[in-house]
């Protein structure tokens, strides 16, 4: 069998970072940041194929579960805690889950990523069924705390993905929808929170945002059931709601918006009273 070997690990096209005026690295950077998309575009059939499989899961009920080390598990919690807010959907719909638990996501804990056996304990603290859906976030596609996660996924019959940015990693080999983007070397030899963190930065949008507009959480192109929380958004609302029912009046289309908490269900209890 060949050796794996880690894109993501590669030495750096660039040399002697140090010496570099500040003008030059950022310039390198932003060229080294170019190549993501292109490298996620080559990924959109098996990108394609994920979403397809999780909304057939959550349309029927289920949950859909992220779980990573590190960056990785960081970008999927910040995916799945801008769901509620965003689209009005339950806090739980869809769950981030971190190798070291809740202290990982602002603090490094050593070792936690290398325990093949806890990313299943911790999934199992949610009670998880072969109706929810699991994605295992890992750039380098061989973090054992994740594949240990996916397989014993598989032995209960959930449905797993990946998001790894190595091609025929140990990651994907246990996943039954597995996404592989090769972004390349980081411009920091191994600094995999660059070009490899904004690849899954990008993929988790597609995926939350293309199973929220198949749930039924956009109209249009509208986040017509976000949550009133700030000034920003009720303000955003009643915007919304002076276009939906042609409202002149600011104050009165908040105070409709207010009253029913949503742009949705003001639409809804509107159209039900006339």
């Amino acid at each position: 069998m060949a050796e794996f070997i880690k894109v993501t690990e590669q030495p750096s096209h660039y040399r002697h970072l140090e010496k570099m005026p500040v003008k030059k690295i950022i310039k390198s950077i932003n060229k080294e940041d170019k190549t993501v998309a292109f490298a996620v575009e080559k990924a959109l059939p098996q990108i394609e194929k994920l979403i397809e499989a999780i909304s057939d899961k959550m349309l029927a009920g289920g949950r859909l579960f992220y779980i990573g080390a590190g960056t990785s598990g960081r970008l999927g919690i910040l995916d799945a805690s801008e769901c509620p807010p965003t689209y009005g959907v339950p806090y739980g719909l869809v769950q981030g889950v971190i190798a070291g638990g809740d202290i990982a996501i602002t603090k490094a804990v050593e070792k936690s990523e290398d325990d093949t056996e806890q990313g299943w304990i911790d999934l199992s603290e949610y009670n998880i069924t072969n109706a929810d859906f699991v994605v295992g976030i890992a750039s380098s596609g061989t973090t054992p705390y994740v594949i240990g996660a996916l397989q014993q996924c598989r032995f209960q019959g959930i449905g797993t993905g990946c998001i790894a940015c190595n091609t025929g990693s140990p990651l994907a080999m246990v996943a039954d929808y597995p996404v592989e983007v090769e972004v390349g070397p980081e411009f920091v030899t191994g600094s995999t929170r660059m070009k490899s963190g904004t690849a899954q930065k990008m993929i988790l949008n597609m995926i939350s945002t293309t199973v929220m507009i198949q749930l039924g959480r956009v109209e249009d192109n509208r986040m017509v059931n976000m949550q009133l929380t700030n000034d920003k958004l009720v303000d955003r609302g009643t915007k919304m709601v002076m276009e939906k029912l042609g409202l002149r009046d600011y104050d009165k289309a908040k105070e409709i918006l207010l009253k029913y908490g949503s742009v949705k269900k003001a639409m809804e209890r509107r159209s039900e009273s006339q």
